[in-house]
C-alpha cells in the first residue's frame, strides 16, 4: 500500500487557542508529509507493503530490522493519521458510558488515568508519544513511547496518543509540555473516536 497523507477533519484554526493553525501547518503540512513521502519512497521495490493494512505494516517494518528509518515512516505516519482524528474542536468533557467505566476500573478513577497519562508524555525523554491502550490480558494501561513507536509494536491496541515531539507543541507552549498535555487531555481529546477503538477493541 502506498501512504496517503489525509485531510485534517477541521480547519486550521479549529483547535485554538489550545494547538494554533501555525502548529497544525507545520504538523500536518510538513512533518507529516515527510513522513509519507519519504515512506513511499522507502517502500518501493518492497515486498512489505503488499496486501497489508496500516497496521499490519507498522508491526512488519518494526519486526524487519534491516531498515529501521522505514520503520520510523510508517510508525509516524500511523501515529499521526491517528493523532489527528483524536482531537477535535471543543474536546475532551465526558468520557462515553463503557469506555469511563473501564478506566476507572483499571485506574481507580479518571483522575487517576489523566495523573498516569501526563506523567508518561512528560516523563518520555526527547521524542515520542503518550499512549493509552488497551493490552492482550483486555486491561488498559499507559505508557510512553520512544520516537515513531506505539503500542501495535508490543501486540496491544492503541486508544490514545498524545505526540510529545516537539514539532507538536513548541510553537504554542515553547518548553511547557506539561501544559501541552494537560491541554490535550483536557481540551482536545475526541472522546467519541477513542470510544470506538475501544468498542472495536472489545
Amino acid at each position: 500500500m502506498a501512504l496517503e497523507l489525509p485531510a485534517l477533519p477541521y480547519a486550521y484554526d479549529a483547535l485554538a487557542p489550545y494547538m494554533s493553525a501555525e502548529t497544525l501547518e507545520f504538523h500536518h503540512d510538513k512533518h507529516h508529509n515527510a513522513y509519507v513521502e519519504t515512506g513511499n519512497k522507502l517502500l518501493e521495490g518492497s515486498n512489505l507493503a503488499s496486501g497489508k493494512s496500516l497496521a499490519e505494516l507498522v508491526v512488519a517494518t518494526y519486526e524487519d530490522k534491516s531498515n529501521p528509518k522505514l520503520f520510523n515512516q510508517v510508525g509516524q505516519h500511523y501515529n499521526h493519521v491517528e493523532f489527528w482524528q483524536m482531537m477535535k474542536p471543543n474536546g475532551g468533557g465526558n468520557i462515553p458510558g463503557e469506555l469511563e467505566k473501564k478506566i476507572i476500573e483499571d485506574f481507580g478513577s479518571v483522575d487517576k488515568f489523566k495523573e498516569d497519562f501526563t506523567a508518561a508524555g512528560v516523563g518520555q525523554f526527547g521524542s515520542g508519544w503518550a499512549w493509552l491502550s488497551l493490552n492482550s490480558a483486555g486491561k488498559l494501561v499507559v505508557g510512553g513511547y520512544a520516537n515513531a513507536e506505539n503500542p501495535l509494536v508490543k501486540g496491544e491496541t492503541p486508544l490514545l496518543g498524545c505526540d510529545v515531539w516537539e514539532h507538536s507543541y513548541y510553537i504554542d507552549y515553547r518548553n511547557r509540555r506539561p501544559d501541552y498535555v494537560k491541554a490535550f487531555l483536557n481540551d482536545l481529546v475526541n472522546w467519541d473516536y477513542v470510544a470506538e477503538l475501544y468498542s472495536k477493541a472489545g
